[in-house]
């Protein structure tokens, strides 16, 4: 009798927006409670050196579906991405995978200056192939949130506002979901799903009972938020907000789980926990996102769930230089999926299998970051930059014909101590030039370096 081919696990990404790594209960941050974030990552494998390669929304966005870079791809907020890429959804449907997406998109090119893109409606060649497409363009309002697509039948669904708060609403999709495919036993198809929701991203509000557990007096604030009372006092009101964000976020991970074991779906479903990118809330005196520091390109990266691999224990902090592009070829690995031809990233899931924090063959040493546009936000940088943040803890940025920043996070976290003038560290600013000069090289960017 021949054995039966396993079931291919199924996978859930979770993602928030503006979401930093540094605030979360298991990385230290002393002002948040993330009791199911730790969980997931008490059973898993954290990625601490997980990064936004471009710490934009809609670059971001683009590179996670196709595992392109942003210049190969979407590289500005707001853009549409040609519909002609082949997405991950394609890769997983190519397998028999059923695929589903709920949540913010902001990947149709829709400006605010139109009208709101809440009520943009995304045509559905441009929903990325998902056999499930609920989402939006665009929301900055989480109490009036509006949804539309096409559900698993591939009827359209008429746009409609979402009831109570947005992280919640769209959480109840998910779980629907997980319910409709438990309850139809003809189906045996794994599920490929994504859950994405605006929360953190400001305006920073969340329901009353999160709301209401912090003041902004006993906000503990990162060193790096400079001694200026407007600084601080501004960064303290939205960080606030913030975390209260993050803990709803937080407790509806919890539902997911909850939803998962009473299915009796947790054995065979990865749950891969992230951001699109951070937020400075004050650190160096910048706010948002788009900033070649720490907090604007550190993002959580969590694999977890219940699928079993023997001899790998949970709990572990891995630091490979894992980059956006990274994220789609990763997630395919779990389910055992090669990398398509067209994926330009790297498959990082052998980190879930093993025991040890010893790079993988062929994994890079650094990943490649850049920011293509001029942005013209009233506290974040107006130029464009590009970087390589390394394994071994080193960061170096620059402007176009001009160093911007050298820093070693293995001793300065904060990066307080910007080396990139000292002349006692030439000889590290032109070992990380060299290996930014061959990332531009290698994926067809253009950018004009110092001369050092």
């Amino acid at each position: 009798m021949a054995e039966s081919t396993p079931a291919r696990p199924n996978v859930i990404w979770v993602f928030g927006d503006q979401h930093r790594a540094q605030a979360q209960g298991h990385m230290g941050d002393p002002n948040v409670r993330t009791p199911h974030i730790d969980r997931l990552a008490a059973e898993g494998v954290t990625f601490t050196n997980a990064v936004a390669g471009n710490p934009w929304c809609t670059p971001f966005r683009g590179s996670l579906l196709t595992s392109r870079y942003p210049h190969k791809c979407v590289y500005r907020t707001p853009s549409q991405m040609d519909p002609s890429y082949p997405t991950i959804a394609m890769a997983f449907k190519e397998v028999g995978y059923d695929t589903a997406y709920f949540g913010k998109w902001h990947l149709d090119g829709r400006s605010e200056n139109q009208g709101r893109s809440a009520f943009h409606i995304v045509p559905r060649q441009r929903r990325g192939g998902f056999n499930t497409w609920i989402g939006y363009e665009n929301n900055n309002s989480q109490y009036d949130c509006y949804v539309h697509g096409h559900d698993h039948r591939g009827e359209e669904v008429e746009l409609y506002r979402l009831p109570g708060y947005e992280t919640d609403a769209l959480t109840d999709l998910l779980i629907d979901d997980l319910h409709r495919r438990a309850a139809d036993p003809g189906d045996a198809s794994p599920f490929f799903a994504v859950l994405s929701v605006q929360p953190p991203h400001d305006p920073y509000i969340a329901p009353a009972e999160y709301a209401g557990r912090r003041n902004p007096a006993d906000i503990i604030l990162r060193p790096n938020v400079p001694d200026i009372p407007r600084i601080r006092d501004g960064a303290r009101r939205d960080l606030c907000g913030y975390y209260a964000m993050i803990e709803n976020l937080d407790a509806n991970l919890g539902r997911i789980r909850a939803a998962l074991a009473e299915l009796g779906m947790t054995d065979n479903t990865h749950i891969v926990f992230f951001s699109d990118h951070g937020d400075m809330l004050g650190s160096h005196g910048y706010t948002a996102k788009s900033q070649p520091w720490e907090e604007s390109i550190r993002i959580p990266f969590i694999i977890g769930g219940g699928v079993p691999f023997y001899g790998q224990r949970g709990g572990r902090y891995a630091a490979p230089p894992l980059n956006h592009i990274d994220i789609a070829p990763t997630t395919l690995g779990l389910c055992g999926l090669p990398t398509p031809d067209w994926m330009s990233g790297f498959d990082y899931s052998g980190y879930r299998r093993r025991d040890n924090d010893l790079p993988l063959p062929g994994e890079p040493d650094s990943a490649y970051l850049q920011h293509n546009v001029r942005k013209f936000h009233s506290h974040g940088i107006d130029r464009t930059w590009r970087g390589v943040v390394t394994r071994d803890g080193w960061k170096y940025t620059c402007l176009e014909h001009q160093p911007f920043g050298l820093y070693n996070l293995n001793e300065d976290p904060f990066e307080q101590a910007n080396l990139a003038y000292q002349p006692a560290f030439r000889k590290q600013r032109q070992h990380l030039q060299d290996q930014l000069a061959a990332w531009i090289r290698e994926t067809e960017d253009e950018f004009p370096l110092p001369t050092l």
